[in-house]
C-alpha cells in the first residue's frame, strides 16, 4: 500500500527560508481572490477596501497600532516558548487573566487614585498572566501532561471566569443590567500617544521595547543560547547541564507575563473597563504572527502590523460590501496555512513509499527434468 512520508531535506535552500513569508503571503492572497469571487465581490474592490483604506488616514494608523500592540506582545512571548520547542497555545486564557487580575484596583479600589495605580496595574497583570501560565508548566514538569491540551483548556476556563465576574460580583450597580464593570478612572487609564491625531496608547511602545528586549536576550545572552540548544537537541542541551523543567517554568511564565500585560494594555488603554468579552482572539491570532515572524522578534513587529490590517480589513469590508467580518478569520486561517505548508516543504521533500512491483514467481520445475 502506498503513502506519503516527509523525508528531511539533507541541505535546505537559505534563499526559499528567508522568502517563505512572502510566499505564503502571496498565496494568501490568490486563495483570499478566489474566495471573494465565490462570494460575488470584485477581488480588486475587495482588496483595496480590505488593504488599503483602513490606513489611508492618520487616525486609522491609530487604529492599526491599536490592534498591533496585543498581538506584537503575546507573540514574542511565543516565540520564546516555540524556539526552546514548548508549546503555549492558551496565551489567550493568559490575556484574559492578566486583563482581570491588572483590573483589581480600579474595580475593586475605585478611590484608590494617583501615579502608582497604572503601574501597580500593570505589574499585577504581568503577574496574573504568568501565575496562569504556571498552570500548565507544573503540570508538565509535574504529571509530563501535554502543554497543548492544558493550556488550550485553561482558555475557557479563563473566558467563562471573566464571564462569571461581569454578570455577578464585579458588575457595576450603575450600569443599568449590563453585564460590565465600572469605567476606571483617569489614574487607570493608559496615556494615547498623540491624542491630537488618534487613539493609539502606550501598549504600542510596550510591544515595541518587548520585542527589542526579547531579541537581545535571544541573540546576545546565555538564557537565549540555552533556549536554542534546548530547542533544537534537548539531549544536547542535558548534557551541557541546561535543566528542561527549568526551562519550561522560564518560557511559560516571561509568555504569561507578556501575555498578561498585553491584557491589562488593552483594557486600561482601549476599553476602559472589564466586558464579558475583551478579545478578538488575539491569543489565537498571536501564533500566526509569531510563525509568520520566523521567531525573530523584530520579525514578528512586521507580522503583527500585517495580521493587525487584518482585523481593520474585515470590519472594512464588512461595512463597505456586507461581507461579514469572520472573512478576517478566514485570512488569518489561510496565511498560517502556507505559512505552515511552505516552511513544510522547504524542510521536507515528499516521498512515496510501499510501493514495489510485483514479484515473479519462479516456474515449477516438471517432474525428471534435468
Amino acid at each position: 500500500m502506498m503513502r506519503l512520508e516527509l523525508v528531511k531535506r539533507p541541505q535546505r535552500s537559505m534563499l526559499f527560508s528567508a522568502l517563505s513569508p512572502f510566499i505564503a503571503f502571496v498565496l494568501t492572497i490568490i486563495a483570499g481572490a478566489i474566495m471573494f469571487a465565490l462570494l460575488g465581490v470584485n477581488p480588486l474592490t475587495a482588496f483595496r477596501i480590505y488593504f488599503i483604506e483602513p490606513i489611508s488616514q492618520v487616525w486609522q494608523l491609530h487604529e492599526l497600532a491599536i490592534k498591533a500592540a496585543p498581538l506584537i506582545l503575546i507573540a514574542v512571548g511565543l516565540s520564546v516558548c516555540y524556539k526552546a520547542n514548548i508549546w503555549n497555545i492558551g496565551a489567550e486564557g493568559q490575556f484574559i487573566l492578566g486583563g482581570i487580575v491588572g483590573s483589581i484596583f480600579p474595580v475593586l479600589f475605585p478611590q484608590f487614585e494617583g501615579p502608582l495605580v497604572l503601574p501597580l496595574m500593570l505589574l499585577f497583570g504581568m503577574v496574573g498572566g504568568a501565575a496562569y501560565a504556571a498552570i500548565p508548566a507544573l503540570l508538565k514538569t509535574r504529571f509530563n501532561t501535554n502543554e497543548i491540551l492544558t493550556s488550550l483548556m485553561l482558555v475557557y476556563v479563563a473566558q467563562l471566569f471573566l464571564d462569571w465576574l461581569v454578570r455577578g460580583p464585579w458588575r457595576d450597580p450603575q450600569g443599568h443590567g449590563f453585564p460590565q464593570t465600572i469605567q476606571f478612572n483617569d489614574s487607570a487609564i493608559l496615556p494615547e500617544l498623540l491624542p491630537e491625531s488618534g487613539r493609539a496608547n502606550w501598549g504600542f511602545v510596550f510591544a515595541l521595547v518587548a520585542a527589542m528586549l526579547i531579541w537581545i536576550l535571544m541573540s546576545r545572552m546565555l538564557k537565549g543560547f540555552e533556549v536554542r540548544v534546548l530547542g533544537s537537541s534537548p539531549r544536547a542541551g542535558r548534557f551541557a547541564g541546561f535543566g528542561l523543567n527549568r526551562m519550561v517554568f522560564f518560557t511559560f511564565l516571561l509568555s504569561g507575563a507578556l501575555a498578561g500585560l498585553a491584557g491589562i494594555s488593552e483594557i486600561s488603554g482601549a476599553i476602559g473597563q472589564l466586558q464579558p468579552v475583551i478579545s478578538p482572539g488575539y491569543g489565537f491570532t498571536a501564533i500566526i504572527v509569531a510563525f509568520l515572524g520566523r521567531l525573530n522578534p523584530l520579525g514578528i513587529v512586521a507580522a503583527g502590523l500585517v495580521l493587525a490590517l487584518t482585523y481593520l480589513g474585515g470590519e472594512a469590508v464588512q461595512s463597505a460590501l456586507g461581507i461579514s467580518d469572520k472573512v478576517a478569520r478566514v485570512f488569518q486561517g489561510m496565511l498560517l496555512f502556507f505559512v505552515l505548508g511552505c516552511d513544510t516543504l522547504i524542510h521536507y521533500r515528499i516521498r512515496l513509499t510501499g510501493f514495489s512491483a510485483p514479484k515473479l514467481e519462479a516456474a515449477p520445475k516438471l517432474e525428471g527434468a534435468r
